[in-house]
């Protein structure tokens, strides 16, 4: 497993796909934080950023495809798909390597955001006066949602040897998670059970641990959402095996 992890790792590292990937999101997150008048922290006037975190979801919706799309479809479109599967390893443990190289990822992605929160603890009055909690709180929600959407990407890749379509469909997927449950609970006809589909999104767990608060039902709603995902893949693959 550790094998297939590295030289996946390796194979996104290699890549400009990752980089440019990666740049894209930062810089947009920038300027989004920094400089548009409408989401500028600086117009904003408080030390916080709630902003980012409200905005990231919808650029991982975009990162997180174009970091997976490749995870099995580039393996099928290679022809190297038949040799890995016939490899001394269990499926499941190539499905779990590939998701945690493109976990890793994502996670590097996250990690120079941080300086963002360093300049505002700088700028504030008095100096470093932001909510750490919440921030923390925020993250840790980012990395979850991040894990989640890793998930339906691996998921999506599997279906495909086409990585655009593999990147259309893991969008679709991360949308749909994200926002579709909290539009489809504002349906009339839904009305009766609004909370129940309100709750089946991954907007609102997400929202709960944003404020600092890490509740036990939001940690294993995360879990469950990207192990299901992770268990159909496995059976995809396995099927195709």
């Amino acid at each position: 497993m550790y094998a297939v992890f590295k030289r996946e790792l390796l194979s996104f590292l290699s890549s400009m796909v990752a980089y440019i990937t990666i740049g894209i999101f930062l810089l947009v997150s920038g300027l989004l934080l920094w400089f548009f008048p409408d989401t500028s922290i600086l117009d904003y006037g408080y030390a916080e950023l709630d902003g980012f975190f409200s905005l990231v979801p919808y650029l991982f919706m975009f990162l997180i495809p174009a970091i997976t799309m490749r995870a099995f479809a580039e393996e099928r479109r290679e022809g190297t798909f038949e040799l890995l599967i016939t490899r001394p390893i269990q499926i499941w443990q190539i499905v779990m390597a590939k998701y945690l190289a493109s976990l890793v990822l994502v996670l590097f992605a996250l990690i120079p955001t941080i300086i963002y929160y360093y300049s505002i603890s700088k700028l504030g009055f008095p100096e470093g006066n932001i909510d750490s909690g919440s921030v923390i709180g925020s993250y840790i929600g980012l990395f979850l949602l991040g894990a989640a959407f890793t998930s339906m990407g691996i998921f999506s890749s599997a279906l495909t040897k086409n990585q655009i379509i593999a990147f259309v469909i893991s969008a679709a997927l991360c949308a749909f998670a994200f926002l579709g449950f909290d539009y489809s609970s504002q349906i009339a006809a839904l009305q009766s059970i609004e909370n129940p589909i309100h709750n089946l999104g991954i907007n609102q767990h997400y929202i709960s641990i944003s404020r600092g608060v890490l509740d036990t039902r939001d940690l294993i709603y995360f879990m469950s959402f990207s192990v299901l995902f992770l268990l159909l893949t496995n059976l995809i693959i396995g099927g195709k095996r």
